[in-house]
């Protein structure tokens, strides 16, 4: 739980503390890059680490992991421009990438399924406390000490988790292999540099250079040409870091595709609602913060109780009922009042957040249930692999979507020099003197227009999940059982 809190609290810890960095490094029209370079290091290196994983142990990789994240944040606590922080950042999310998939292969390890809820639900209060925290503890680094500390604070933190798993995760002897394990390295630098490639032009596109600009029609290309020579390599491979059979196997390609839409469509409520909030509804970054902070409440409390449900009548049944609750809750955003009260859009997140947990835990414990030791630190990065890249692709698709809507929506504004993207709405709305009463209205509702169209895409998103599970997932899913003494 530490090492995972170490990822966990990473992302909402430095996001506070972008003005301060901004003005003590400068790099203004790059900063993007402190949160883009990370994901994108830990979505494209969880293959890996998955593999390496089976191949060789959690343990060494959770060590490595662990010791590269700590390296990272020291030297991003060093850094002396923002290049070289955007640098250090990447570091960080090299060891980032080993620990999500690692320590949720742990978990699965070190518990027989019927506990296995209650371990990761615990695991999920991690990812809460973390959404909640971390911009508090982020906001007061930065301004009563230094945004420095932000980073340095990873240190303890990280040292005791080391320590702890060094001193007591004992792994059980496996038997050794009669030849040596063969790492699959070139199939492991072109699943890097095909994510690397695929996540640039998605996180850039229609940011830094525009859709159809030949820089991101470039970067799709070469990525998909890249995928193409990834998929030969992969064939070709003894042992290859994303093998053939985590897409043959109904029950596991069917969890991917469905935790990749889940992924697109967590964009909604993580990305739009705070500007919502902040735009439509009046708030402050606190409060709209807590608007959806409220489903990382309800999302473990629903997670732990979700065993009950699927002892009963399955992981395929429990998750497709948990998505048809989270399809439902996502078209009734739309149907909200404009400009509305906080506590509706905060009731639909409590609401979001319970079907998601019934809807998640259940096809993660599911299908680490059907694959033993050797196979399930693969299994688990495929999946978070395609969550990641659900987002990626999430934001992308929604924010041309809403940015769009917006343009549309001003395009016969009674006022000039109204904004025509979501990053330039809340500066505009900060300074009430600079739009007149009927533009500012105008304005707040383009946003709620096009929010609401997300969260329509979100709900699309949520119905391609359904499709996943109900056309691909077996209706019993394959659980095999290992005994004790195989376990850490």
């Amino acid at each position: 739980m530490l090492g995972m809190a170490l990822a966990a609290i990473d992302g909402t810890i430095v996001s506070t503390a972008v003005p301060q960095i901004v003005g003590d490094l400068g790099g203004f029209a790059v900063f993007s890059w402190l949160f883009s370079g990370y994901l994108l290091a830990v979505t494209v290196t969880l293959p890996v680490y998955g593999k390496l994983s089976d191949t060789f142990g959690r343990k060494p990789v959770l060590i490595a992991g662990i010791v590269l994240f700590l390296v990272g944040s020291l030297l991003c606590a060093l850094a002396w421009n923002m290049a070289a922080l955007i640098a250090f950042r990447i570091v960080q999310g090299l060891g980032g990438g080993a620990l999500q998939g690692t320590v949720q292969t742990i978990a699965a390890d070190l518990y027989p399924l019927k506990e296995r809820p209650r371990i990761q639900a615990k695991l999920s209060t991690v990812w809460a406390t973390s959404a909640v925290a971390g911009p508090v503890v982020g906001g007061l680094l930065a301004g009563y000490a230094d945004w420095r500390w932000i980073f340095l604070i990873n240190l303890p933190v990280g040292a005791l988790a080391l320590w702890l798993v060094v001193r007591h995760l004992h792994e059980p002897a496996r038997p050794r292999p009669k030849t040596r394990p063969r790492i699959d390295w070139a199939g492991a630098l072109a699943v890097f540099a095909t994510g690397t490639l695929l996540l640039t032009a998605l996180v850039q596109g229609g940011v830094a250079w525009p859709w159809l600009s030949a820089p991101s029609l470039g970067l799709f290309a070469a990525s998909a040409a890249l995928a193409a020579l990834t998929v030969v390599i992969e064939r070709r491979a003894a042992e290859p870091i994303i093998p053939g059979w985590v897409w043959r196997r109904r029950t596991i390609a069917s969890v991917n595709l469905a935790l990749g839409a889940m992924g697109l469509l967590m964009v909604a409520p993580t990305v739009f609602l705070p500007t919502y909030a902040q735009s439509v509804l009046g708030l402050g970054p606190i409060a709209a913060g807590f608007v959806l902070s409220v489903m990382t409440l309800s999302w473990p409390v629903s997670a732990a109780l979700s065993d009950r449900v699927y002892n009963r009548i399955g992981f395929r049944l429990t998750a497709i009922i948990g998505m048809s609750a989270a399809l439902l809750v996502l078209l009734a955003f739309p149907l909200l009042p404009y400009p509305g009260e906080p506590w509706q859009p905060a009731l639909i997140m409590l609401l979001l957040g319970a079907a998601l947990g019934l809807f998640q835990l259940p096809l993660i414990v599911g299908v680490q249930s059907t694959v033993g030791w050797a196979e399930r630190g693969t299994t688990t990065a495929s999946v978070l692999f395609c969550r990641q890249v659900g987002q990626s692709v999430g934001a992308a698709v929604f924010g041309a979507v809403a940015n769009g809507v917006l343009a549309a929506r001003l395009l016969d504004a009674p006022a000039p020099g109204l904004p025509d993207d979501l990053d330039a709405v809340a500066r505009t709305l900060e300074d009430p003197g600079a739009l007149s009463a009927a533009a500012t209205d105008q304005l707040r509702r383009a946003v709620d227009a096009a929010v609401d169209h997300v969260y329509i895409g979100a709900a699309g998103a949520a119905a391609l999940a359904l499709l996943a599970l109900v056309v691909l997932a077996p209706r019993r899913f394959p659980v095999i059982t290992e005994p004790e003494d195989r376990r850490p």
